[in-house]
This record gives structure tokens, C-alpha cells and sequence, in this order.
């Protein structure tokens, strides 16, 4: 086996001097700000060991990763009553697509394009102040991650709402069918501030720790969920998690993955390790770019593809 330690320092490395970088994105200005030269790496293994490489300390937004925190939280509120509100197949069209939710009368394809991770949203808040909805979606991250220094950028959340025309359109769209129970801008409110949570590499590798060791928190022994829901929702991270480009992401690395326009990707090793990768430079489809690459080489030496080695 090789020594997990030295091969994220290397890929790190490796990333670092690589020239293409991707485009980093700004169509939410806060987030144009990021210093494309950034990349950090982190897997936390099955025994807690924690490999570090790069700038995997430094904060990002972590934008729709935040989408799987909030699909766990939705699902343990509604259980399977969810899959009535939101599709669970990949889009094929862009994340932010408004074609597709029309075509479909107001049903999102999956939870992780934006209108279905507004639909979740809109779940977790009904019965809730937004303000009390958004502080368990926060906390919930705190306590899977250990650790209550994360927080919201309200920077970013507050150039999210300024620019956020599309998603109010989206919104407003499923609310004429009924998707939505609350007001619009309640649900928008919580749903900008979800996706302005800001964290490092190593915070979103012990936040997704659970999913790598079937359900249960590995410092604990605690279940997060039932081993089935870890495999189901790792299932729509490996189909639904890179938007258009999940398919690649799946030929290429072989792990269920959740992407984010912040630059961000979680992955999950089941059964061996969680593994956040930062880089802000995306892709055509919105991807990280050198995430992406810095997780094909890191399953290739490690063996650690769910297709085989």
C-alpha cells in the first residue's frame, strides 16, 4: 500500500506547478475574488489518519457541496416522501437550467442541480423560521465536522442574493406548481446562505466521513443514518454530483463525488477514506478542473476506484 501521507503531498505538488487552471467564477462576484493558484488536498482514512497537502486549511465556499448535507438532513425529516418532490436520475443539462424544470412541470431531475437542492431546501424550512432552518444545516456541519468554527461567508451569501435572478426564476417556477410550501424569498433566503458556508479541505473530509464508513461516524461509532441511505446517497453523488459532466467525473474517477462552483469536490472511498479537494479554476460543465485531475491520479496510485483498481 503506498504511504497515503506522501502521495497527497506529491499530487499536491504535482498540481501546483501544473499551467491549466481552469476559469474561476464570476457570475457570483464574491466568488471571482478566489486566487486561482490555490489547491489543496485531504483524505481522512478509515483508522482517522489525516493527509494534507497544499492549502487544505484554507477556507473556501463551499457552495452546492453543501447540497449533500442538506439532501442527509431532508431525507431524515421525510424519508422516501422526499422523492416526491425531486427527481434522483442525472440532468444532462446545466445546473442551473430552467428548460429542463419546465419540460418536467416543476419536478427538479435530482438533488443537487439548483432547483432541486431548492426543493430540499424548502423541506428542511417548512415548519421553521429561516433563520432556525439555516442554524441546523450549520450546525449539522459543525457536528459532523467537529469543529464549531465554520461558519457562513455572509459576503458571499449577500452576492449570491444580488445576482441570484436565475434561482429566483427557478423558484418561482415550482412554487406555480406547488413544489414549494414556503415564501420564495424565505426559502432563497436559506438556500444562498447554505451555499455560502465556507470551509477547508480538511473540515469537508471529516464532514463526509460518515458516507465513507456506512453511515456511522468513525471517531464515535455513532450512526449519522442507516448504512442503506450512506449507499443512496452516495449513489446520486456518483450519477448527479458533477452536473453535465458527471459522467466524466465517473469514467475518470470512479468515486461518488459533489462538486461545487466554489472550486470545492468531496469524494468517497466507501469503505476506505473521505477526500475533499479544493482548486478554484473550473471547468466547461462548472467543475473544479484540477480537482477533478488531482482525483484520478490520487485513485489510480491508491487503487481506490469502486470499479476496481
Amino acid at each position: 500500500m503506498p504511504d497515503l501521507d506522501l502521495v497527497v503531498k506529491e499530487i499536491a505538488e504535482e498540481m501546483r506547478q501544473r499551467p491549466d487552471r481552469g476559469e474561476v467564477a464570476t457570475y457570483i462576484p464574491e466568488l471571482a475574488r478566489a486566487d486561482a493558484n490555490a489547491f489543496g488536498l485531504a483524505v481522512i482514512d478509515a483508522d482517522g489518519n489525516v493527509a494534507l497537502g497544499g492549502d487544505a486549511e484554507t477556507p473556501f465556499s463551499i457552495q452546492s457541496i453543501s447540497k449533500v448535507f442538506t439532501l442527509t438532513l431532508a431525507l431524515g425529516k421525510a424519508g422516501d416522501l422526499l422523492w416526491q418532490r425531486v427527481g434522483r436520475e442525472p440532468s444532462g443539462s446545466a445546473f442551473n437550467s430552467i428548460v429542463q424544470l419546465e419540460y418536467e412541470r416543476g419536478i427538479p431531475r435530482n438533488p443537487f442541480i439548483n432547483a432541486g437542492a431548492i426543493a430540499v431546501t424548502d423541506l428542511i424550512l417548512s415548519g421553521h423560521q429561516p433563520r432556525e432552518a439555516l442554524g441546523e444545516i450549520l450546525r449539522f456541519l459543525q457536528f459532523l465536522a467537529d469543529d464549531t468554527t465554520i461558519m457562513i461567508d455572509e459576503q458571499v451569501a449577500a452576492s449570491e442574493r444580488a445576482t441570484g435572478f436565475r434561482n429566483a426564476a427557478l423558484a418561482n417556477y415550482m412554487k406555480a406548481y406547488g413544489v414549494l410550501s414556503n415564501p420564495v424569498e424565505f426559502t432563497l433566503g436559506v438556500y444562498f446562505h447554505h451555499c455560502a458556508i465556507a470551509m477547508s479541505c480538511r473540515q469537508l473530509a471529516m464532514a463526509g466521513r460518515f458516507l465513507a464508513h456506512q453511515g456511522r461516524n468513525p471517531s464515535t461509532g455513532r450512526s449519522v443514518v442507516s448504512p442503506e441511505r450512506a449507499r443512496r446517497i452516495n449513489a446520486v453523488m456518483l450519477t448527479c454530483g458533477h452536473y453535465d459532466g458527471s459522467g466524466e467525473f465517473a469514467y475518470r474517477v470512479g468515486l461518488p463525488g459533489k462538486s461545487g462552483v466554489g472550486g470545492g469536490i468531496l469524494a468517497i472511498a466507501p469503505g476506505k477514506a473521505s477526500i475533499a479537494v479544493w482548486s478554484p479554476g473550473l471547468d466547461a460543465a462548472g467543475n473544479s478542473h484540477l480537482g477533478r485531475i488531482a482525483l484520478e491520479a490520487l485513485t489510480k496510485r491508491l487503487g481506490w476506484s469502486i470499479f476496481g483498481a
